[in-house]
């Protein structure tokens, strides 16, 4: 089966450690809290800003913790289609 573009093995070098990974997603759940307070604290003209920054942050948590094996953090969540999490409220 041929990659895609994104795929491409040229363009990756694959040499990240898993203490790289973990720190990143440490790094990652830091500033998402960071994000959590500025948002609480700010103006509300700027919370769409730091509301964006905040729900990007918890894409890539959930993408590393994938990575990493993480039993609650299943594909179907990494993608969006987490059933529980995108239900609207009625």
């Amino acid at each position: 089966m041929p990659m895609s573009d994104h795929q491409d093995s040229e363009n990756f070098a694959y040499d990240k450690t898993w203490e790289q990974i973990e720190a990143l997603l440490d790094e990652a759940e830091r500033e998402q809290n960071r994000r959590w307070v500025a948002f609480q604290k700010c103006p509300p003209t700027l919370r769409q800003q730091h509301w964006n920054n905040y729900k990007g942050l918890e894409g890539v948590i959930n993408a590393l913790r994938w990575v990493l094996g993480d039993l609650k953090t299943p594909k179907d969540k990494v993608l969006g289609r987490d059933r529980f999490e995108n239900r609207r409220k009625r």
